[in-house]
């Protein structure tokens, strides 16, 4: 093995440890362009390879921008607020019932906005839906945690990591449906069951407010969630058209923000400071590094051994491949798996259940622990603004109950 080898995976592992570990609480973004960096500087990866790698992640780029700013736009307008007031009075002092109405709009959220929006704009608004009907928020901010994962492949819009295991690969929407329809509504399913019955006590026991102040929706509220439809409608469009997602959505965002910014007469400061833009370079640097694996052959090697093991059993493949990648989302973040797993369908022709079982192993797989995906990051974020601290520990004990049956039954749809 080469020694420029190792040691370009010695600092693939040191930053990617960065990104996920966080150490001096510096961002996520700062240790994945140090690496990003340091491969180049130091002559493990050409930087016209660099370059090539942050092209490849431009569909990326834009879709992220696109779906940051709406869901920000969101956020100021008050429109999650509104959804998840109107979540407590149709609960009507019932938890359990709330608890079913926060998962419905998490799905509906995740679904059509990605998880990312789930994560950093639904969970303060049911926090302080939840604080004021007088509920302890922690079992209804699971919800927003899991199924930002547990929904994040209904559509190729409903997780940036589907744009980045396809790529210019992605499936029509008629054939997405086809492979993903049934292992997604398995996911939702067994992640809701599962979850519901592990907060089963916390809500047995708690008594919450039949109504809560109910902020008004303005205009740009209405706006924004006719803005939201259209983007919705848009997508599904393009999906179909067989057309990359990544520019429609982005011209979406831009545009229904500033119909509703000029509508309202309001600044863009505001939603422009909102927006996480830590996350593109983050991104960025992640496609540099797996453009650095790419150089040194791990994806070569990778992409054999799955090759062997389809040849010996598609089944068998596929359930080892959606396991695995489950398994190394955890450890390594699923957004650098993904990128990996991206290279690796790639680079030859796999069979559509193993391409489907590693794209589930992506997606529903860091639902297991608190460092799994850059939504659930996120979700902790939201949460540290409110004073709440979720551990690892406590997460992953959660994560182990509710992830595996639904990764199990997902996969199962997809390879039957």
């Amino acid at each position: 093995m080469p020694s420029h080898a190792i040691w370009a995976w010695s600092i693939i592992v040191a930053a990617t440890a960065g990104v996920i570990i966080r150490p001096f609480r510096l961002p996520e973004a700062i240790w994945a362009v140090l690496g990003a960096g340091a491969l180049v500087l130091f002559g493990f990866l050409p930087w016209q390879d660099a370059l090539d790698g942050i092209e490849k992640g431009v569909d990326v780029y834009l879709f992220l921008i696109g779906m940051m700013l709406i869901a920000e736009l969101a956020r100021l307008e008050g429109l999650f607020d509104y959804l998840a007031a109107l979540a407590v009075e149709y609960a009507g002092g019932s938890p359990q019932r709330l608890f079913l109405l926060i998962y419905i709009v998490g799905t509906v959220v995740t679904v059509l906005l990605s998880n990312d929006a789930t994560a950093i704009v639904l969970t303060p608004a049911v926090y302080a839906a939840t604080r004021a009907a007088g509920a302890k928020p922690l079992p209804y901010l699971f919800v927003c945690a899991f199924i930002a994962n547990a929904a994040s492949f209904v559509l190729p819009i409903s997780n940036p990591a589907n744009l980045v295991v396809f790529g210019a690969r992605m499936p029509q929407l008629t054939e997405w449906l086809r492979l993903f329809a049934l292992p997604s509504a398995a996911s939702i399913l067994l992640t809701y069951i599962v979850l519901r019955l592990t907060q089963h006590r916390a809500l047995k026991d708690e008594t919450i407010a039949r109504s809560v102040p109910h902020p008004e929706l303005g205009r740009g509220g209405k706006l924004t969630a006719a803005g939201i439809v259209a983007i919705g409608i848009v997508l599904v469009t393009a999906s179909a058209l067989d057309k990359q997602l990544g520019l429609p959505t982005f011209i979406c965002g831009v545009v229904t923000a500033a119909i509703v910014l000029l509508i309202s007469r309001q600044s863009p400061l505001p939603v422009l400071r909102g927006v996480s833009w830590s996350v593109l370079p983050l991104v960025g640097g992640l496609f540099v590094m797996v453009e650095a694996l790419i150089k040194t052959g791990v994806i070569g090697q990778l992409s054999a051994l799955l090759h062997q093991a389809v040849e010996q059993s598609v089944t068998k493949a596929a359930w080892s491949v959606g396991i695995a990648t489950a398994i190394a989302g955890n450890i390594a973040n699923n957004l650098p798996v993904g990128l990996v797993a991206g290279s690796v369908t790639a680079s030859d022709h796999l069979p559509a259940p193993v391409i489907s079982s590693i794209l589930i192993g992506v997606d529903l797989g860091p639902n297991l622990s608190v460092t799994g995906s850059l939504a659930t990051i996120l979700w902790l974020v939201a949460l540290r603004r409110e004073k709440i601290e979720v551990g690892a520990w406590p997460f992953l004990k959660l994560g182990l109950l509710v992830m595996p049956p639904a990764l199990i039954a997902a996969l199962a749809a997809a390879i039957h």
